[in-house]
């Protein structure tokens, strides 16, 4: 998810968006102390006008404003959701999670990692014993879920990100402490690299069941790019394991949306975040059913950002941005043939 040439500009945006709803969007729901760590202080600046409501004068720094409450308004409820579907695929309190080399029997394609430990098994799903989790985070730009999330302290992490946003990510982390051991980062650009042969490199185990998160990287992929990565993940999910995805359903005002946004960027001499990263590809509930069905996950919820943010009580002014981005959540409970 690398804009062409350099780091990822919109994963910026979603952090200030992050910042800018920690603690006043869904509080006791939605909490993220990391988001602001992650920014520079240029990026700070209007997250601080944001949350003070202090609306900017002249075209220009209105539009970054707007575009940054937008982001909050979209950011708490798609956190919520996934932060939420993470926390009920994890195994329970006291339970011991698996790391890259602890694992039910034999892993040839684990890739190198620490030796050999005691076998661990849980209960995940309908039933079904199966070992304890391990999470990757595909596309994870600025997500802070490895550095916020307690719940995450003893199950291994695995990071996948364009080689230059890894990088810019990495810098940003500086010395901001992890929940747990220190998430294993994997760098990929998803239109050409082997994700399977790069996450066995860095330690995933398919006998392991994983919870795969896959936020805010759909929608910039062609549909041939979502297609041949859901089967890399079929195929490195054992029973037990869970795919999150954030997506976009088809909008005809979008592409209007979209233009505009530019225009205004133009006249107003503003970066347009979305210039290097374009939206590649919508779908459909029922053709994300299918091709997720396909790599033998079945869908438990699938739902609209505007209902999530509905429940939660939160902001919709941005109906629309709302209503056109969804979460689904899909579980597996046999193993890949």
């Amino acid at each position: 998810m690398g804009g062409t040439g350099g780091a990822s500009r919109t994963a910026v945006m979603v952090c200030q968006g992050r910042a800018v709803a920690h603690g006043r969007l869904a509080p006791g729901r939605f909490d993220d102390p990391t988001a602001r760590a992650f920014l520079l202080p240029a990026e700070r600046g209007i997250v601080d006008e944001v949350r003070s409501e202090d609306a900017p004068a002249g075209w220009g720094p209105r539009l970054t404003f707007e575009m940054v409450r937008a982001c909050a308004e979209v950011m708490a409820p798609r956190t919520v959701a996934i932060d939420e579907a993470v926390r009920q695929a994890l195994p329970a309190t006291g339970e011991a999670p698996a790391g890259p080399g602890v694992g039910v029997g034999p892993d040839p394609d684990a890739g190198p990692g620490p030796g050999p430990g005691p076998d661990v098994e849980v209960e995940v799903g309908a039933g079904v014993p199966v070992a304890a989790a391990q999470v990757v985070i595909l596309g994870a730009g600025l997500d802070g879920r490895a550095w916020r999330m307690a719940e995450l302290a003893a199950t291994p992490v695995f990071e996948v990100d364009h080689p230059a946003s890894q990088r810019d990510k990495r810098d940003r982390a500086g010395e901001l402490a992890p929940a747990g051991a220190s998430p294993h980062f994997v760098p990929v650009d998803f239109s050409r690299d082997d994700l399977a042969a790069a996450l066995a490199a860095a330690g995933h185990r398919r006998s392991v069941p994983t919870i795969w998160i896959w936020e805010g990287v759909v929608p910039y992929l062609t549909r041939g790019e979502v297609t041949r990565t859901l089967r890399i993940v079929g195929d490195r999910s054992a029973a037990g394991s869970r795919l999150i995805v954030h997506y976009h359903t088809p909008a005809p005002s979008a592409p209007l949306g979209r233009g505009a946004a530019r225009l205004l960027s133009a006249l107003s001499r503003q970066a347009n975040p979305m210039t290097r990263e374009p939206n590649r590809s919508v779908w459909t509930p029922a053709a994300l059913r299918r091709a997720v069905g396909v790599h033998g996950f079945a869908v438990t919820r699938d739902d609209s950002l505007l209902t999530l943010a509905q429940d939660l009580g939160t902001p919709v002014q941005h109906r629309r941005s709302l209503r056109n981005g969804r979460i689904l959540v899909a579980d597996r409970v046999s193993a890949p043939a």
